[in-house]
């Protein structure tokens, strides 16, 4: 009876105290990652099913950072200046089609371009379902909120890699149409049960200068830069480490195993640590995140020595999931909850979209910086860069963190006199 007890206080804490519509957005979300595929298998599909060469291969799946990029401030402020709704129902249907398009592509220049129109309408919808997830739960739990998020999506990208890799070895366009078929789900529940969140008798300020007032806030941009440095490193699951584990025997299907002990990892860990996460200083989760992110990259640069000998390559990709998978569950609800807490609410889409420019300039640079290194200058100069900037990016979120807990004791303060 006790352990009984104790189970349901944890669930309570975990599960506990949080609206219906933000429940609605989470199996939302977890039906659309049943079936993202594309940043994972572009850059397989690309080189193995069109026989583009790495360098051109990477430059064709940084567009779709590019596309990221572009959608984040245009799904922002669309968000604050249509609304939440409108624009992940927008989204979403134009995803479906442009995702699902690439897989019927060959010519380099085409593939480009759907590349990017996939990831400009598709990951528009971000910015604003964060921003309702703002709208919806107080800033106390935001942290706890999108940690329940993570898991979702997670949950979902651990249930479809556990056979995308079989689907991969048969078909990549059965892929991106499974892809484009769940982002249609996706809508059609966003259509059927998501209400407008945005606050009523909210001004709009108009796009350019929404997004000044954004790059104006010292402390945000500054975590915005740091974020952006530590995903680089993250993002080398794109190009940089499925063609290394390729040229070590590591092909596409134990590959989707290893993506999926990522998102097993998370989905066992975010419940486990969550609510311990939540209480402890952000600048200390982010820059324990980013040092686990180099450490999970750095150490395939001991394959090729005598413990990555002794201990096969397999072993040392696997140990690296494992280190990068923890920083992930250390960092990206802290980081999430940190952009929800430092935005206006007349400003909370464009936060998130500024939020969305990070993640696409690091999908953007990743396969770039991955390609060349690995090119030019080897795996091992490419894998202990990626240490070493996760390193610095710690450093760098520790020396900013006093700024930043004035600017979220400001911006909370704020908050609590206009939410």
């Amino acid at each position: 009876m006790r352990r009984l007890r104790a189970l349901r206080d944890t669930l309570r804490a975990a599960l506990g105290g949080l609206p219906a519509t933000f429940w609605t957005l989470l199996a939302g979300l977890f039906v659309n990652r049943l079936a993202s595929f594309v940043a994972i298998f572009l850059a397989l599909y690309l080189t193995r099913e069109r026989g583009l060469p790495p360098d051109e291969a990477g430059r064709i799946v940084a567009l779709f950072g590019v596309g990221i990029l572009v959608a984040g401030p245009l799904g922002g402020t669309l968000a604050d200046a249509v609304g939440r709704r409108a624009t992940m129902l927008l989204s979403l249907t134009l995803g479906a089609f442009a995702v699902g398009t690439i897989g019927f592509l060959r010519t380099p220049a085409l593939l480009a371009l759907f590349t990017f129109l996939a990831a400009v309408t598709s990951e528009m919808y971000r910015p604003a379902m964060n921003a309702a997830i703002a709208d919806l739960v107080p800033p106390a739990q935001r942290t706890r909120a999108f940690g329940l998020v993570y898991w979702a999506v997670n949950l979902g990208w651990s249930v479809s890699l556990a056979f995308a890799g079989l689907v991969a070895a048969r078909s990549f366009v059965a892929l991106f149409l499974a892809d484009a078929t769940t982002c249609l789900l996706f809508a059609a529940i966003v259509f059927a049960k998501v209400p407008e969140t945005r606050p009523a008798g909210v001004h709009a300020e108009s796009p350019l200068a929404g997004m000044a007032r954004v790059f104006r806030d010292g402390p945000f941009v500054v975590f915005l830069l740091l974020h952006l440095a530590a995903l680089v490193v993250f993002t080398q699951f794109q190009l940089a480490a499925p063609l290394d584990m390729a040229a070590h025997g590591i092909g596409p299907q134990v590959f989707s195993v290893l993506m999926a002990l990522n998102g097993l990892g998370v989905v066992l860990l975010q419940p486990l640590l969550g609510p311990a996460l939540a209480r402890r200083d952000s600048a200390h989760l982010l820059a324990a995140s980013a040092l686990l992110f180099g450490l999970g990259f750095g150490v395939n640069a001991a394959i090729g020595t005598a413990v990555g000998e002794a201990i096969g390559p397999l072993a040392v990709y696997a140990t690296g999931v494992v280190l990068w998978t923890v920083g992930e569950v250390v960092g990206f609800p802290a980081a999430n909850a940190l952009v929800a807490n430092l935005a206006p609410v007349a400003l909370r889409g464009r936060y998130q979209g500024a939020f969305s420019m990070a993640w696409g300039m690091g999908f953007t640079l990743s396969p770039i910086v991955g390609g060349e290194l690995l090119t030019r200058f080897g795996r091992s100069t490419l894998w202990l860069t990626c240490l070493a900037l996760g390193g610095s990016v710690a450093v760098g979120h520790l020396a900013a963190a006093g700024a930043r807990r004035r600017r979220l004791a400001a911006a909370l303060g704020r908050t609590a006199h206009t939410a």
